[in-house]
């Protein structure tokens, strides 16, 4: 932590039962990642557990498949934990349970350097915002999308809205990205909080945070910050207008 309080260094440990896992993440992060520095490498939950008491590392970076007790095990022993956790598997089928155990990124082996990077960047900004007392944003605050490769992880924040097209839904992205899921937009309706995203219309559904404007000149229109006009359905102007006054706070 530096003069202003801010974390600019992560301590860690590594859990493989693999000597060739555990060495090359170790040389890995020593090579590519200057703010991580590993405390120690243990070959098994339990030599992992007795590490943790005795180093209180800021980040586990956690192997699944191991010989009596596995990574869910070792997560089972601390329920209530000050250190981030991530995954890191050759196994891909696993990536849903991770999340909903907690961990903050699923990482396929063999390393990607950019990947790690990337994923050390994010253990920094959400260890200062436990430092700073502010929640960590776990799985209550992400979704999990299905990808070619395996899962990828949303946040909320990212998503501007979503737009229903049968069984398919497009993710509209802040950046100007998009995804197309083969899930249904009641899908994700029911996933997103409800006092963040609103189904404004039958094909639409957005995110309250990045309402631009409203109009009810020649029908009822939502604009939002990246330019695009979405319909407000007649039925649900009301509850809109109430909401937004709530989440917006406006006059």
């Amino acid at each position: 932590m530096n003069s202003k309080g801010v974390v600019t260094h992560l301590t860690s440990i590594i859990v493989d039962d693999e000597l060739h896992g555990r060495e090359n993440l170790r040389v890995i992060l020593e090579g590519y990642c200057n703010d991580v520095k590993v405390l120690g490498c243990a070959e098994s939950v339990i030599n992992a557990i007795e590490m943790v008491k005795v180093c209180h590392p800021d980040v586990v970076f956690l192997d699944i498949n191991m010989p009596v007790l596995d990574g869910f095990d070792f997560l089972d022993e601390f329920r209530e934990r000050d250190f981030l956790v991530v995954f890191v598997s050759a196994h891909e089928e696993f990536g849903i349970q991770a999340v909903k155990a907690g961990a903050i990124d699923y990482l396929l082996k063999p390393i990607n350097v950019k990947e790690l990077k990337q994923t050390v960047k994010k253990l920094l900004a959400l260890k200062n915002k436990m430092v700073n007392s502010e929640p960590v944003p776990y799985e209550s605050e992400q979704l999990v999308i299905p990808a070619t490769h395996g899962f990828d992880l949303l946040e909320f924040d990212d998503l501007i809205r979503l737009e229903a097209d049968g069984c398919y839904t497009t993710l509209v992205l802040k950046g100007g990205k998009r995804k197309i899921v083969s899930r249904t937009l009641k899908d994700f309706e029911d996933k997103l909080p409800k006092d963040l995203f609103f189904r404004v219309h039958k094909s639409h559904l957005i995110n309250l945070k990045y309402i631009k404007e409203y109009s009810n000149l020649s029908g009822n229109f939502i604009t939002m910050t990246d330019g695009s006009k979405v319909e407000l359905s007649r039925r649900k102007a009301p509850e809109f207008l109430g909401r937004v006054k709530e989440v917006l706070k406006v006059i």
